[in-house]
């Protein structure tokens, strides 16, 4: 953790911190008790346990993340588990804590577990792993049999209903998702690659999957894989590939300050290709979704355009 963050106090004494002190503890003990028993319980669970007292269920998210950091151990110590919104499909077996054995390897998606510190003999034979931000693409992919005719991969995606939220400017990779990402690159070390919409909101996830995310910056070095490569949809790819205007959607005042925000940011100037994509995109004032390929033809994103960015090494 930085030295020169920002901290604040909750003080028992104090009128307006009187009840989040009460909440804190309340929590602690519902942890003290899950650690003792060995057994694990979603944010969502605790928040049921009394919810007139607790009052929404973003109460309970910002104490727990005040403890994590406060004790200074990461979530899934203090027994507390996301609930799981991501789904996983391809060249992929392991086992759960519990001893249930999960193939990736079925036509249809796995649902990524809720506890990730505990699957455990992971295999696979893939290649790379391509973490793509929509359902509606990832669904795409499978129907057309995309892991196999490529080379053997894995495939991430959060679900449709979480990615709901972000066209309201709030979505971020859940946790489970995130940290299944990493334990495939610490155990794998294959190459990592994004999918993306060419928006603002589509870059704002990679960030957060490659950089961290401010909301669990004290945790990234637990979350994070800086190895990740931007391998579409580029903003220079709809000039290249002549995607007609038509299919793309200008960008709001809110796209704009989103794009502005992230330039701003240390670690993009560590980047100049990723930079000039920005620039591009800001230039033109337009975004597009990867769905603007199928203009070109219904399966050209699994047919061409992922083929040839993969052989050719299309990626940033």
């Amino acid at each position: 953790m930085i030295s020169h963050c920002t901290t604040r106090k909750i003080k028992s004494d104090s009128p307006k911190s009187v009840k989040n002190f009460a909440l804190i503890l309340k929590i602690l003990s519902t942890i003290y008790k899950l650690v003792q028993s060995n057994t694990y319980a979603t944010k969502r669970d605790i928040y049921y346990t009394d919810s007139q007292l607790f009052g929404n269920q973003t109460v309970v998210d910002n104490i727990i993340n005040d403890i994590s950091c406060m004790l200074k151990v990461p979530r899934r110590s203090l027994h507390i588990l996301s609930t799981s919104k991501g789904l996983i499909a391809g060249n992929l077996r392991y086992i759960e804590e519990d001893g249930t054995k999960v193939n990736c390897t079925c036509a249809t998606a796995v649902p990524v577990s809720s506890n990730i510190q505990g699957i455990r003999n992971l295999i696979t034979d893939a290649k790379f792993l391509l973490i793509v931000e929509k359902d509606a693409t990832f669904q795409r992919l499978l129907d057309d049999n995309f892991c196999n005719k490529m080379s053997p991969c894995i495939m991430v995606t959060p679900t449709s209903v979480f990615y709901h939220l972000k066209l309201k400017g709030k979505g971020v990779p859940d946790l489970n998702t995130r940290l299944l990402v990493k334990k495939l690159w610490d155990t794998f070390h294959i190459p990592v690659f994004s999918l993306v919409d060419a928006d603002p909101h589509g870059i704002e996830i990679m960030c957060i999957y490659k950089y961290g995310s401010m909301a669990m910056s004290f945790e990234a070095h637990n979350l994070t894989v800086p190895a990740i490569r931007w391998l579409g949809l580029l903003p220079s790819d709809i000039k290249r590939l002549n995607i007609p205007k038509s299919t793309l959607i200008p960008m709001t005042k809110r796209d704009q300050m989103k794009l502005d925000s992230i330039l701003k940011r240390p670690y993009v100037t560590c980047q100049p290709f990723w930079r000039k994509e920005m620039e591009i995109m800001g230039d033109s004032k337009m975004k597009a979704e990867i769905q603007a390929l199928t203009f070109l033809s219904s399966d050209y994103l699994s047919r061409v355009y992922l083929p040839n960015k993969l052989k050719f090494g299309g990626w940033i």
